[in-house]
């Protein structure tokens, strides 16, 4: 079922500039009998995940790919996947645990996480990056600063720090079956398993059966009616996710009866560079740097989060702000390549003195909150943008879907973008990193349930 059917949305932009990460699959051929063991959904990080775990497993498995490359929220993302008693902290000396990492989680969504998922993703983040590891993706702990609302170092990345870069050695990892340009157009029950509708470019339909069926394709970000009705406060926002995130998992689960949960959910950023259409690092706000309105004040705590900043900007005069800082703080905002990028294009302003710093924002003074920056003072043009959603279809700790009338489905599981997610049901509510958390533990998950199950 097309989410746009129940939805009213037209078809989800493409965001300019992404280039698709290699290598590029080879497109699979689509099955004819029921002799697929395992279907999944979207070949981002939570289906390239479990494809890797399964591969692992010796069982055959086939991803489904609406694009003509993987790529999706992942590749858009800085590629930064957040586990705790990893052996890259343990290497480095950083205490942490599971634990700790569910207290972080549910302080940031003030105790509204689905508990049940917190604890299985926090529990899971570190031997599903083990399995990654031994099939050649390479880690290594993110240093110098800690992300909002984490007490630990746990971001794990690659060293091209990048989401494409991810995708690249995820699909790696997996080396596994991958049919492109077919989109998940329509799911009914098969027996003990599932038939799925795939729909080509050309508009022709196809069907395919499965034992086992993963859903790991996306939210609702992309979906303009179902923003305007589930997160009204975003429903004038730019979209900088992926156009994959149209609802199709949510249109899917519920057309054979699946719940969902925690649809107001979602990552919100208020740091997306405007004009040129880049992701500012907010590890520049985490080291001192401020957010200053049109009127040159600083309007709120930038410590709190970047996915509720988005709110706090979009709120202000004309829906902008400016991200102020100085020279130590552009240092570190260069180690990433997107703000490199957003620099190339222009984004980058320099003012001698606060009096130059109100010229260039157009007011008649700064008032900095007490921030303690130092001439020369530079400045960067951002608006709130939403990035992708945290609610889905809900699941159990095994990432089974469940049922609307109670229960849940024996062979149907979901995860990552496709599922609700561990942010609870606000935007203040995402800790940073939990989308990659939940579709990388959400896909170890997973996958080792449907070995389970298969076995």
């Amino acid at each position: 079922m097309n989410p746009a059917e129940i939805w009213g949305d037209a078809p989800a932009r493409e965001p300019a500039g992404v280039a698709a990460p290699a290598p590029t699959p080879t497109p699979a051929p689509v099955p004819t009998a029921f002799d697929i063991p395992v279907a999944i959904v979207g070949a981002g990080a939570c289906g390239l995940t479990a494809a890797t775990a399964l591969r692992e497993a010796g069982i055959d498995c086939l991803l489904i790919e609406r694009d003509a490359a993987p790529a999706g929220s992942t590749a858009l993302s800085s590629g930064f996947i957040p586990a705790a008693g990893t052996r890259w902290q343990r290497e480095a000396g950083v205490a942490d645990s599971p634990e700790a990492f569910a207290a972080d989680i549910q302080a940031k969504a003030r105790g509204r996480a689905a508990p049940h998922l917190v604890r299985a993703y926090t529990e899971a983040g570190a031997p599903a990056l083990d399995l990654l590891a031994r099939h050649g993706v390479e880690f290594e702990l993110l240093d110098g600063f800690l992300y909002p609302g984490h007490h630990a170092r746990r971001m794990h990345a690659l060293r091209e720090r990048t989401g494409a870069a991810l995708m690249a050695a995820l699909q790696r990892a997996a080396q596994a079956q991958i049919l492109t340009e077919a989109r998940a157009s329509g799911l009914a029950p098969h027996g003990s398993g599932w038939r799925l509708t795939l729909t080509r470019r050309d508009g022709a339909e196809e069907q395919l059966t499965c034992a086992a069926l993963l859903l790991a394709c996306n939210g609702f970000g992309g979906a303009p009616a179902m923003v305007r009705d589930l997160l009204p406060e975003m429903r004038d926002a730019l979209f900088a996710g992926h156009a994959g995130n149209d609802g199709t998992a949510i249109a899917l689960g519920r057309a054979v009866g699946a719940a969902t949960a925690d649809l107001g959910g979602y990552q919100g950023h208020g740091s997306w560079v405007v004009p040129q259409g880049a992701l500012m690092t907010w590890a520049v706000m985490m080291q001192g740097g401020v957010q200053l309105n049109a009127e040159g004040r600083r309007f709120h705590d930038e410590t709190a989060g970047y996915s509720e900043a988005a709110v706090h900007v979009l709120a202000q005069p004309g829906g902008t702000a400016w991200n102020v800082f100085s020279a130590a703080q552009l240092a570190l905002a260069r180690e990433f390549p997107d703000f490199r990028e957003a620099e190339a294009a222009g984004a980058l302003r320099e003012a001698a003195d606060l009096a130059a710093l109100a010229r260039l924002i157009g007011c008649e003074r700064i008032d900095l909150g007490g921030a303690a920056l130092s001439a020369p003072f530079y400045a960067v043009r951002v608006t709130g943008a939403l990035f992708h959603t945290q609610g889905g279809l809900d699941i159990d700790d095994h990432c089974r879907v469940r049922r609307a009338d109670g229960g849940t489905f024996p062979t149907l599981w979901a995860a990552g973008g496709a599922a609700r997610g561990v942010s609870g049901d606000a935007v203040w509510g995402y800790l940073s990193g939990n989308g990659l958390l939940s579709a990388v533990a959400g896909g170890w998950i997973a996958a080792r349930s449907i070995v389970e199950t298969l076995s």
